[in-house]
């Protein structure tokens, strides 16, 4: 067998969705909020087994005021043990439910907003080494705040919430100067100011 890193395909880098024979899958561990896979596999002619955390998927908002302000909310993460600003994003936990009707949700919830305008700004698998987790980051503007008794009840870690507009230029600052840390954050500001830049993305 081959093994190379060379290729010499001169198409469009482009990832591409690929379907492998699975011999065997069983729950390795079913928690609270996520399960554990254990898949036995066939990658070309070697027979694999991998465990992931498999995941309902999520969405996350960029949302971004008449002053190119975007809104982060402050969470503490238990695993990294850390308070992070972060762009509203969660789960993919409603049946049935559209993921731009899912941002609409949790831009409500977590940073009592609307929007009229939504457009898709980019897709992406936080960790595909380990989980199947798929997020989709929505660039909301036209916002409006909700009325105070038309609010979501906040719970749990979301009780304590701190809400913060934030110049985009400065927040990308933070990302690339290390001061931010989470994946949806990261991806989402340096997004948004590329498309705020060049609104066409299929264009340099």
């Amino acid at each position: 067998m081959t093994n190379t890193l060379d290729d010499s395909d001169t198409a469009p880098v482009r990832d591409v969705a690929r379907s492998v024979p699975v011999q065997d899958r069983h729950t390795a561990f079913g928690g609270a909020i996520w399960s554990v896979q254990r898949e036995t596999f066939t990658l070309e002619d070697e027979q694999l087994t991998r465990e992931f955390v498999e995941h309902p998927g999520a969405v996350a908002v960029v949302a971004l005021d008449d002053k190119d302000q975007v809104c982060l909310v402050r969470q503490y993460r238990h695993p990294v043990r850390s308070e992070l600003w972060e762009i509203p994003a969660g789960l993919l936990d409603v049946p049935g439910e559209s993921l731009v009707d899912a941002a609409r949700r949790e831009l409500a919830e977590e940073a009592d907003l609307s929007a009229n305008d939504w457009s898709v700004l980019m897709d992406h698998y936080p960790t595909p080494g380990s989980s199947s987790e798929a997020i989709r980051i929505f660039l909301a503007r036209g916002l409006q705040e909700i009325p105070a008794e038309q609010r979501h009840a906040r719970e749990a870690e979301e009780a304590h919430m701190i809400r913060h507009w934030v110049p985009l230029d400065e927040a990308v600052t933070a990302a690339l100067n290390g001061r931010l840390h989470n994946a949806n954050t990261l991806i989402g500001v340096m997004a948004a100011r590329l498309r705020t830049r060049n609104p066409d993305p299929d264009q340099p």
